[in-house]
């Protein structure tokens, strides 16, 4: 009876108060869009189409997650997948096979990774200064490819593209009275995989526990006996991976290759990450909190159009202002978290 008594609870760690947070903030930003704006967001298509138009995102969110809370960046991804798209659309167009279609996506991602991974880990090129190259590397190179927007004319690949998971009984009943299922694109699917995997690897993998100590503190993680160099070389690298698929899901998507294909993929990512609840100093971060943080970034341009402001501008400030919020939340949650535990101590 003693010990039951004697028990308590134990806090929440960063990583999942910050998931929590983020969590409850779009349920009730969900709700309230629900009640006022009605209308799509009353059916749970809405949902699919959410997951749907931001597959792509949440394979390369996933993949700034990881690179995130070991305490990096990469600002290359959405080039990267800009590349792979175009790439590929030219491939299939040639009369190309739809398997090694996405070999050479995932071979493309792993470049990218492999060159960012080397020198920034092996050569300690800043960050940044190495994925800004990547990037203007990876445009450069889709412009080379193709000025001009190119669709995908493989037979094979539109029947792949065409595949649909409906969902019946999550349907609705459209005014003529017929049912009309949800429907799922194949590339969720492929986005919950990589989702759950990364999950895995971050929750219960020795690798992910490795992430974590490199972004909570380098020189701990070294006495730690953990090989820092190559943990930041495996983020980057499983990073340009996540691109590579991210541009083949983006390509079953859209059916088309454009030198402007996923422009600010980037930014929408790292705005996703921080938004989950991934710190950008790196040790804190959670991918289950990246997917949320990409509904949610979802939920409110979708609210700001059913509003009637449908100046992309609009979302642009909207996306700001979110942003601004939740770092400012995170700061305030965060500092008076680390106060308590100073005056427990």
């Amino acid at each position: 009876m003693n010990n039951i008594v004697g028990k308590r609870r134990e806090p929440l760690s960063d990583t999942k108060l910050l998931m929590t947070i983020t969590i409850s903030i779009f349920v009730a930003m969900y709700l309230l869009a629900m009640a006022l704006l009605g209308g799509g967001f009353l059916h749970p298509q809405q949902i699919f189409d959410m997951l749907n138009d931001n597959a792509s995102l949440i394979i390369v969110s996933c993949g700034l997650t990881i690179v995130m809370i070991g305490g990096g960046i990469d600002i290359s991804v959405g080039a990267v997948t800009s590349l792979v798209v175009m790439s590929c659309v030219l491939y299939l167009n040639n009369g190309g096979n739809i398997f090694v279609a996405a070999l050479l996506a995932i071979g493309i991602g792993l470049a990218f990774g492999l060159v960012h991974g080397y020198l920034i880990s092996y050569l300690e090129i800043q960050p940044f200064i190495v994925t800004l190259a990547g990037m203007f590397f990876a445009r450069g190179m889709t412009t080379i490819l193709s000025v001009n927007p190119q669709k995908v004319t493989h037979e094979g690949f539109q029947s792949l593209r065409d595949v649909k998971i409906e969902i019946s009984w999550l349907g609705y009943t459209a005014k003529n009275g017929n049912l009309v299922p949800a429907r799922m694109e194949l590339g969720v699917v492929i986005a919950f995989v990589c989702l759950i995997a990364v999950f895995i690897l971050l929750k219960y993998l020795r690798l992910g526990r490795c992430f974590y100590a490199m972004g909570g503190n380098q020189q701990s993680a070294l006495m730690l006996g953990i090989n820092v160099k190559r943990t930041r070389f495996l983020s980057y690298l499983m990073s340009g991976c996540l691109s590579g698929i991210s541009g083949f899901v983006f390509m079953m998507h859209t059916g088309a290759g454009n030198a402007t294909n996923a422009a600010g993929m980037e930014m929408n990512a790292i705005a996703a990450a921080i938004i989950g609840g991934t710190l950008l100093t790196g040790g804190v971060g959670n991918v289950a909190g990246t997917f949320f943080g990409v509904l949610t970034l979802t939920t409110i341009k979708k609210i700001v159009v059913s509003s009637g402001l449908n100046d992309p501008w609009w979302q642009n400030i909207t996306t700001g202002g979110m942003l601004c919020f939740f770092i400012l939340l995170q700061s305030v949650v965060l500092s008076r978290r680390n106060g308590s535990k100073k005056k427990q101590s």
